[in-house]
């Protein structure tokens, strides 16, 4: 039956969707009869504190949420933001006569529908509304064939959701204790800052190793044009049969753990360059072999992630809000998939825009398809496609910006799916000569030309290494036989050094966590927003590194907490997950053994599988009750060198040399965007050695006080020491005076005088001619003069005690700059944006320095800097600012009306009886006019069109 048979019924239905974006593009679709209403995500949750726990529940329920001693029963709660939205649906219900539950088609989307339809507890007719992408044609289909909720899925959400608040709600309060408050623990967040940190172990502990090879660049004798270069670059592979050492052959440590390879020095290097300057080479072999590439398997969300950072500069979340808003508006299918398959529908689809754009050469005879890859993949979705059985060219959608960018990727990755393969030949050559010395040496080239191109027309991977070489690229030899006499133009000695491990990206992180099967990847762009925000990770550039903070409590979950942070046990855990979703196990008996540790009932029992080693380690409870033999001094500590220790302390990391109250005792703070690896024990020296502590300056001649200089959280500064008896608390407590340094002052070198001269800000300049007092302060954001609530920026700290009466009210007299007049030169300028296509520089602001292209303005996060930032990583800044919109502004309460107070009790009585009438009327007026309305909707939803 169609939506316009249906609403010739006379019917009434009630849409409700997550999104209010969702809601006005499927209202285009269903047309009269339909109101479609959004949820706006979830109504309802597990409680956030034990304030909105009911009273009728005590003890642990009140603090988890959750009745672990009645077969872990959830105790949902509907947000606070959600109830006037709940009132809303639960008024249009009342006006429906039947309701869709068109949620997304996944487990997060499933468990909404069933917390919707507990809350309204509809008395109408309920179905479940499905499609995975936003066009007429999807969503009118999706009404005329819905389906019932599936509970199976809610139980397996259920059960995810009661897991991840007993981890979080049990193993967070550990870290305020022994490490500090307001971190958080989770299933997933803290595996990810486990991976983070234990690859910038390895850095720290890696050895750099040099080694040494030959470059030789060797002509053919023949005039070359572009098809047949003319030489052809090789690299030193063997002397006298036995291999040159390249980096592959070095371990972490520095040492070769390859045997039998040369390893070359720059000494011995040299040497050989020298006795082969004059020798003859000729080509040993030459072996050429076919070169087949085949297309990449359309985007699933991990793989448009991935991409996106590598392309367009996106992080995980940025890609995630703007997929968001392409599938919202109808241009994508569902972006939260783990599956590579496409419908006959974009198949065909895809095919048809092969021959149009490309040709039939480049249409494979039979369809393309892509097998799932992802074990336990969440859903029978497609992969990421445009929607429709038509896609729209990038240029037929009319977007702009991000959104244009990434429909693009997306685009081009589809068509590309359905592509021939490339084709062509890759060639190796070997040259050999015998060297003064005698020794044979042989170097190899190897080229590769695409006749060919087939999907690479259309779209490339890319890497996440910047400097590994693409599928398209090519690398072309001269036509070379075996016995050709080849000269040596120039033979080089090149020298070359290990390198650490790279840091994760968003990327490599996203990659690396699929592939241990951890976690789901539709929640990976949450997870590492939230090890972002908490600080645990920070970024430099694109990659991610962990910060201190992080070491302290990846090394407190190893040491204490080990089963919950190794990758197989999470990786299991997750497979139980999976299985409790396909109805083989249930979730109370899996939950049992988890929290309390006990056996019995079916499954894999993730929860008994130890530690890694073999030793059982009980259940969650037992984990988190025993606190005491965690040492919060130890497990924040970490040996630098050199009797030198670095600590991760209440305000952050600092380095200590001895122990505090004893001689030679020695601290200093750590700069907190200082990446773990770079500290060493040359640079902790040097942190030691800068002056530290208080700086005694003199005795403040009017008060007597010691005047002092401090290096202090936000800064140098200056205060006086007061005497011990002077009350600090209650109504007659003393402040004592500070002030902050000027940036052209240091703690060292500053004098007592400046001091003072600082403490006696803030300056009385003079008053205006109203009698309204001017000042001259130093502000955080620097100096500036202040009127009332009229402050005045000024342009050098020593006008604060200079500028006159005169100056100042001329500065006054002038209309108040936005920005523009006193705008500071840029600090750096990065290049030309690829969304706006304008120039992008980083520019000095109120909050510290930013990236801007004149649209969108960027703060720079921990980690980034003026010096350090790349063009990329301010692209991505600025990607990401874009993909939040725009901030949105608190609206403004009126003003409370003061009534006048009467001066006698008749003129009271005589205001609160007209009151009273007026409220009266206003509410019998506001009664009917409901009425009417709602009687008017009704007969107005009655009538066919």
């Amino acid at each position: 039956m169609s939506p316009t048979s249906e609403t010739a019924q006379g019917g009434r239905r009630l849409v409700i969707v997550e999104s209010p974006a969702k809601a006005k593009t499927i209202k285009g679709y269903l047309g009269p009869g339909y109101v479609v209403e959004a949820s706006v995500g979830h109504i309802r949750d597990l409680p956030s504190g034990a304030a909105e726990v009911p009273e009728k529940y005590t003890g642990e329920v009140r603090r988890l949420g959750v009745d672990v001693d009645h077969d872990f029963a959830p105790i949902y709660v509907v947000n606070a933001d959600k109830k006037a939205q709940v009132r809303k649906l639960k008024e249009l219900l009342a006006e429906s006569d039947e309701l869709f539950l068109a949620t997304d088609e996944d487990r997060e989307g499933e468990a909404i529908a069933w917390h919707l339809q507990e809350v309204l507890k509809p008395k109408v007719p309920v179905h479940r509304m499905v499609f995975h992408e936003i066009t007429k044609d999807a969503i009118q289909q999706a009404v005329r064939n819905p389906r019932e909720l599936n509970k199976r899925m809610v139980d397996a959400q259920e059960t995810r959701r009661i897991l991840d608040r007993l981890y979080g709600y049990e193993v967070s309060p550990v870290l305020w204790k022994k490490v500090m408050r307001g971190l958080s623990a989770g299933r997933v967040q803290s595996v990810a800052t486990r991976l983070v940190v234990e690859r910038e172990r390895e850095r720290i502990a890696f050895r750099s190793a040099e080694y040494w090879d030959l470059t030789g660049t060797f002509a053919t004798g023949r005039a070359g044009d572009p098809s047949d270069p003319s030489s052809l670059v090789a690299r030193l592979a063997t002397v006298d049969g036995k291999r040159v050492a390249q980096g592959r052959d070095f371990g972490a440590d520095g040492q070769l753990k390859t045997a039998n390879v040369l390893h070359l020095d720059e000494e011995k290097a040299r040497a050989l360059a020298a006795s082969l300057a004059d020798t003859r080479f000729s080509v040993r072999s030459v072996e050429s072999k076919p070169y087949r590439r085949s297309p990449y398997a359309p985007f699933r969300t991990t793989t448009l992630q991935q991409e996106a950072s590598r392309k367009l500069g996106f992080g995980a979340k940025a890609t995630m809000q703007v997929a968001q808003k392409l599938y919202e508006n109808g241009f994508i299918t569902y972006m939260r998939t783990d599956s590579t398959v496409l419908s006959d529908t974009a198949v065909s689809a895809a095919r048809a825009q092969v021959t149009q754009l490309y040709g039939a050469d480049y249409l494979p005879e039979k369809p393309r398809v892509y097998a799932g890859k992802v074990k336990n993949a969440q859903e029978a979705h497609e992969a990421i496609r445009p929607s429709g059985d038509r896609f729209r060219t990038p240029a037929e959608t009319g977007l702009t910006g991000d959104q244009f960018r990434l429909y693009e990727l997306i685009w081009k990755r589809t068509v590309a799916s359905q592509m021939k393969d490339a084709t062509g030949n890759s060639v190796t050559v070997r040259i050999g000569g015998t060297a003064a010395d005698g020794r044979d040496a042989e170097f190899t080239a190897s080229g590769k030309t695409i006749t060919f191109h087939g999907f690479m027309k259309a779209y490339v991977e890319g890497a996440d290494d910047p400097n590994a070489e693409l599928d398209d690229r090519e690398r072309r030899l001269p036509q070379v036989a075996e016995g050709d006499a080849l000269a040596a133009e120039e033979i080089t000695a090149d020298g070359h050094a290990t390198k650490p491990p790279a840091r994760y990206t968003e990327a490599s992180l996203v990659k690396e966590l699929e592939e241990r099967e951890i976690g789901r990847p539709s929640t990976y762009a949450s997870i590492i927003g939230t090890i972002l925000d908490r600080g645990y990770v920070f970024k430099k550039g694109t990659a991610l590194v962990p910060s201190f903070l992080s070491f302290a409590v990846v090394n407190l979950l190893e040491k204490h907490f080990g089963r919950l942070v190794d990758y197989d046990f999470t990786a299991r855990m997750e497979d139980d997950l999976d299985r409790i979703a396909r109805g083989e196990a249930q979730a109370v008996p899996w939950l049992k053994r988890f929290y309390f540790g006990e056996g019995g009932g079916e499954g894999s029992g993730a929860a008994d599988a130890g530690n890694g080693d073999g030793d059982h380690l009980g259940g969650l409870k037992e984990l988190v009750t025993d606190l005491g033999a965690i040492d919060a001094r130890e497990i924040s500590s970490f040996p630098v060198g050199d009797g030198i220790v670095l600590r991760v302390g209440r305000y952050g990391p600092y380095v200590e040399r001895g122990e505090k109250d004893q001689e030679g005792h020695q601290r200093a703070d750590v700069p907190g965007d200082l990446a773990p690896d770079e500290l060493t024990v040359a640079y902790a020296e040097e942190l030691l050695a800068k002056p530290s502590g208080d700086f005694e300056l003199g005795t403040d001649p009017v008060s007597g006080n010691m005047i002092v200089a401090r290096d202090g959280r936000y800064g140098p500064y200056v205060t006086e020491i007061l005497p011990e008896d002077t009350p600090k608390t209650g109504k007659n407590a003393v402040k004592p005076r500070t002030a902050s340094l000027f940036k052209s002052m240091s703690v060292d070198t500053v004098t007592l005088e400046e001091a003072l001269k600082l403490m006696s800000l803030p300056r009385v300049v003079g008053t205006d001619a109203e009698g309204v007092e001017i000042t001259a302060q130093n502000g955080r954001y620097g100096p500036y003069l202040k009127k009332g609530t009229d402050s005045r920026s000024l342009t050098d700290e020593e006008q604060l005690f200079t500028i006159t009466l005169e100056e100042a009210l001329a500065i006054y007299a002038q209309p108040k700059q936005r920005g523009r007049a006193a705008a500071k030169p840029p600090l750096k300028e990065l290049g030309t944006d690829p969304v706006s296509e304008k120039p992008v520089v980083v520019k000095d602001g109120r909050f510290g320095p930013y990236v801007t292209d004149g649209e969108t303005n960027a703060t720079l996060r921990t980690g980034d800097s003026v010096e350090t930032i790349t063009p990329e990583r301010g692209y991505e800044l600025l990607a990401e600012k874009r993909a939040k919109g725009p901030a949105k502004k608190a609206a403004k309460k009126a003003p409370a009306k003061k009534t006048a107070a009467k001066k006698t009790a008749a003129k009271k009585t005589t205001a609160a009886k007209t009151t009273a009438a007026k409220k009266t009327t206003a509410a019998k007026k506001t009664t009917t006019a409901k009425k009417t309305t709602a009687a008017a909707k009704k007969t107005a939803a009655a009538k066919p069109e």
